[in-house]
């Protein structure tokens, strides 16, 4: 039996373990991310770089296992995964500006809004059901945004690497982000039911790349950066971010609901938080972590209940 070739018993790691080191994994995505601006990479840059460097190491591996399995994709199958990868490009491109713009803690709290937009999504295209108790979960999380947004806009949080140029803006392409992630996700699970892990992230991380490097033109943002070590952190972003992290989450969307398939998302914002407060030294205004607490009660409370139906 091939790697690509999908088995008819799993015989995967335990769940939890998986993704728990895919919440490890993510949580240290927005470190890399500032300390890569601070050495002057751009941050599109910084997002079209993650998914190349990540694409190049994945695409051996799937030419010389995959091929095959290449080959039986559909024309609508190949579009699918080429506007999965489009959606997740977008996402990595609006959450890493939205990093140079707001606190770390609003930027990740709102880009784990998508258990909500997939919750809508998959009400309308997928017509899976919303519950009352999901309807609360997603009130509660919008009333937790716009705390956050209050927040933002009287001013950023504190510490040495916060740039806060326009926190409210940077607020919003978090939110865009969010949105982003929404068809991917639902996109993958589709997709899951018939292509291997390794076929499905080759295809989706590289077209997410070549997306990027579209834009990177369109926008005429440098791929150049006169200090190494922003190569470094770029270096780590596709290595434990990429291709640890979302590739857990990627492994995980086959196996449960779209929406109780964001859940492990949700460990991201508290272990990003912990980061920035150590690692950075950011602290954050009392209403944003009100609304922090807020947001993440009711995406659990949404995605919890999503999981139960």
């Amino acid at each position: 039996m091939s790697c690509c070739t999908i088995p008819s018993h799993r015989t995967t790691p335990a769940p939890v373990i998986v993704i728990g080191l895919g919440v490890a994994a993510v949580s240290a995505a927005s470190i890399f991310i500032r300390f890569a601006q601070a050495a002057g990479a751009a941050s599109l840059m910084i997002a079209a770089m993650r998914l190349v460097i990540a694409s190049a190491l994945l695409a051996p591996l799937a030419w010389s296992r995959c091929r095959a399995e290449f080959r039986t994709l559909t024309p609508k199958e190949l579009a699918l995964a080429l506007i999965s990868g489009l959606c997740l490009g977008g996402h990595f491109a609006a959450w890493i500006l939205s990093l140079a713009l707001t606190n770390v803690i609003s930027s990740v709290v709102l880009v784990s809004f998508s258990p909500l937009f997939v919750a809508i999504a998959s009400a309308v295209f997928l017509k899976e059901r919303i519950s009352g108790r999901m309807w609360l979960g997603m009130v509660i999380a919008v009333a937790g945004g716009i705390a956050i947004g209050l927040a933002s806009a009287t001013g950023a949080a504190n510490g040495p690497m916060t740039t806060g140029r326009n926190p409210l803006f940077g607020d919003g392409l978090a939110l865009a982000g969010a949105m982003c992630l929404t068809p991917y996700l639902i996109i993958g699970r589709a997709l899951r039911a018939k292509l291997s892990l390794l076929a499905y992230i080759t295809l989706v991380y590289g077209s997410g790349a070549i997306a990027l490097l579209v834009l990177v033109g369109v926008t005429h943002t440098p791929l150049t950066v006169s200090d190494p070590s922003a190569w470094a952190w770029i270096a780590l972003l596709a290595a434990v971010p990429q291709l640890i992290g979302h590739t857990a989450f990627n492994w995980a969307v086959r196996r449960m609901p779209a929406v109780f398939a964001t859940v492990p998302v949700l460990g991201e914002p508290i272990g990003s938080s912990i980061l920035a407060i150590v690692v950075l030294g950011e602290i954050a205004k009392p209403l944003t972590l009100a609304g922090a607490a807020l947001a993440l009660a009711g995406i659990i409370l949404l995605s919890r209940t999503a999981g139960d139906a």
